[in-house]
């Protein structure tokens, strides 16, 4: 190790090089730290965080930066230091074994490994000194050490026990396909959204007490089960309040725009203040569903904020999207977000502040720990247009203050899977709002990564960050990459989008494909340094990759024509449907997804784009909430696949057509805006 630095200083990862200067000798995972735990026989000691991580930071200040503790955990174990953002394979199989053992999980996740990786005993924030009703770090690590010496029997009893529940873990539960009848009825769907909907918080949105997390995917599937009868209206009010209360609570940054993790309370008021990109991008995509129905200017306004925040704080180099900021600014949390009375006032003057501060429920006291975060959800109605402006007006003054304060560190990190997701984010709104700035950034993350992040053999690498792409891609990272790529196609009629979804999919066929038993591992074929290869279809911060590919699959067969596509989604959808027979929440996207599959219509537009009368067919369709249709835009001596249902149909009297089509047959051409009538 370099004097000063131990093994993370050469790492490109913000998070791990904030523990290069640590008195831990850290190692970085991978096969050379193994082989120095068997070498040595010591027992693992595996970290997995990530930069924006607040209990994650008072854990390192507390034990990583201590000599004390370094000292006890250099002598009894081999240290391994993980970012689960740039590894979220490693992440995914210890905080499963934490599961198991019957923690709740989170991060920091703190696992005690044999020397061969295989987890035996874990937690997730350990205090030093002791508190919280918690022991100390010091005591716990004397106490694993202790076990490992003293009782290997236990330790191999655990270890056995853990790597036999995760190898099982790896088994999905398929249906066999009966007759020709769908997999999931259609009715399945209503009941589970009518549960859904019946256990959420209408007075608050969001499901249970505290903490809340937006869980876009969850209230996708009740959106979708409003859409298809249109007549029980708690569907429609758990979505809506929802994002009402969301919008215009302390979960949402009212200065700068974008949506925090998640709310510690019941009300959205006060929230983890670390901002995702993975959290943003989803519900960029549900707020812009839901207001193709509602037009709410509340909805329409925050999308526009969190698409310009993107596009303003969160361009990292090359034009990929960054990861994520920080919760913490000079080592507190929300400091950089949260304001006084007395700061407000001398600002914007008493006049303006006094309104302001009303508005926001600002007060001398605070709303939270003697501070105030900044919420409307009081006095949660939008004011006049007058008072609207006014409003902005102020907010940008405070910002400009705002913006001279310190930072949240920035994790400037470029992963493929969350920019798939603010790529087919911001494809999407941007026809939708008709912001062609937003279109623009899309493409260019795409260019990137797709450029810049494949190799030679067109596979992925999961992470970039200072020139260096690092770690093989993982199924996610191809399934949203897919997914955004057909994206871009709808918004923009570029064929070479689908051309190159198709070679990422053919990658995953060679690599990730179970084809025992159906659908796709989480890992490639040759990740030599993981004790088990995962397969699921659960949802879990992110949406399932196995769930989203259904939904690829699908839209792939509508715009090729090929049933090798629709064959490929139902036996995507047989590998997993077995598991609704347990517990459906988890499988919300692959839910979603598969109604795309069972309820597609295709939209294609026939005409010059440059055409006025063009461009208002388009903008009908996009006027309109419908989370299965996919829109394909023709130019006039443009032609279509022999088989497809609208082969042969054009311009209807030299006019530009709209084309509805499903079930392989298209409906009357529409060549009038307001005659387009769909659900």
């Amino acid at each position: 190790m370099t004097e000063g630095r131990n093994r993370l200083g050469a790492e490109t990862s913000p998070y791990l090089l904030q523990h290069a200067h640590n008195p831990v000798h850290w190692w970085a995972w991978g096969e050379e730290a193994i082989a120095e735990a068997k070498r040595t026989n010591r027992p693992i000691l595996l970290s997995v965080g990530y930069a924006a991580c607040h209990w994650c930071h008072v854990m390192a200040h507390e034990s990583f930066e201590s000599p004390e503790v370094a000292a006890v955990m250099n002598e009894l174990f081999v240290n391994i230091k993980v970012d689960r953002e740039e590894r979220p394979d490693v992440d995914a199989i210890y905080m499963q074994a934490l599961h198991l053992l019957g923690e709740h999980g989170g991060w920091p996740l703190t696992m005690f490994c044999t020397p061969a990786g295989e987890p035996f005993w874990g937690g997730t924030y350990f205090p030093y000194p002791a508190r919280f009703g918690r022991p100390s770090f010091v005591e716990v690590l004397h106490g694993i050490a202790q076990a490992w010496r003293d009782k290997p029997q236990d330790i191999e009893t655990n270890r056995t026990g853990l790597l036999k529940a995760l190898q099982a873990s790896a088994e999905n539960k398929a249906v066999v396909p009966k007759g020709d009848g769908p997999l999931i009825p259609i009715s399945l769907l209503d009941q589970i959204a009518a549960r859904l909907a019946d256990a959420c918080d209408l007075t608050w949105g969001g499901f249970g007490q505290a903490p809340k997390f937006p869980s876009p995917y969850v209230f996708e599937q009740i959106w979708r089960g409003w859409l298809r009868g249109r007549s029980n209206a708690k569907l429609f009010d758990a979505v809506t309040v929802t994002l009402d209360r969301m919008c215009q609570g302390g979960i949402y940054d009212h200065l700068g725009g974008g949506f925090a993790r998640y709310a510690t309370d019941a009300q959205w008021l006060i929230p983890h203040f670390e901002k995702m990109l993975y959290d943003n991008a989803q519900l960029i995509d549900l707020l812009t569903l839901v207001w193709q129905e509602t037009k709410s200017p509340l909805y329409a306004t925050r999308i526009a904020e969190t698409c310009d925040w993107v596009l303003r704080e969160m361009i990292a180099d090359g034009g990929g999207f960054a990861a994520t900021y920080d919760a913490d600014s000079e080592g507190v949390e929300g400091k950089f977000y949260v304001w006084d009375a007395a700061e407000i006032d001398a600002v914007l003057g008493a006049e303006d502040g006094a309104f302001f501060r009303a508005v926001y429920d600002v007060t001398p006291e605070g709303n939270w720990e003697h501070h105030n975060i900044l919420h409307r959800n009081q006095l949660p109605a939008l004011r006049s247009e007058a008072d609207e402006q006014r409003l902005a007006t102020l907010r940008g003054k405070l910002k400009a203050v705002r913006d001279k304060r310190v930072w949240p560190g920035w994790d400037d990190k470029v992963l493929a899977d969350w920019n798939g997701l603010m790529i087919a984010a911001l494809a999407n709104a941007s026809v939708v709002f008709q912001r062609d700035n937003w279109l623009a950034a899309a493409l260019r993350a795409w260019r990137f990564v797709m450029d810049a992040m494949r190799d030679s053999d067109g596979r992925l690498f999961h992470s970039h960050r200072t020139g260096k792409r690092l770690h093989r891609g993982t199924l996610d990272d191809y399934a949203n990459m897919a997914r955004a790529g057909i994206a871009l196609f709808e918004a923009t009629g570029d064929p070479r989008h689908i051309e190159e979804t198709k070679a990422l999919v053919a990658v995953l066929d060679r690599h990730f494909a179970d084809p025992s038993s159906g659908g796709y591992f989480i890992t490639a074929d040759d990740a030599a340094d993981l004790i088990v290869r995962n397969k699921h279809c659960h949802d879990n911060a992110v949406p399932s990759g196995n769930g989203v590919l259904v939904g690829v699959f699908a839209r792939l067969w509508i715009l090729t024509g090929d049933t090798l596509w629709h064959d490929k989604a139902n036996r995507q959808v047989a590998a997993f449907a077995g598991e609704l027979e347990g517990n459906f929440f988890p499988l919300m996207t692959l839910l979603n997804s598969y109604e795309t599959l069972q309820n597609a219509v295709e939209l294609v537009i026939v005409g010059d784009p440059s055409r006025p009368e063009t461009e208002a067919l388009r903008r009908a369709v996009y006027a309109k909430s419908l989370p299965n249709k996919i829109v394909r835009r023709l130019a006039p001596e443009a032609s279509l696949p022999t088989d497809h249902p609208a082969v042969g149909k054009g311009l209807v009297g030299g006019k530009s057509a709209l084309y509805v089509c499903r079930n392989l047959s298209c409906e009357a051409p529409i060549t009038e805006p307001e005659a387009l009538s769909l659900s």
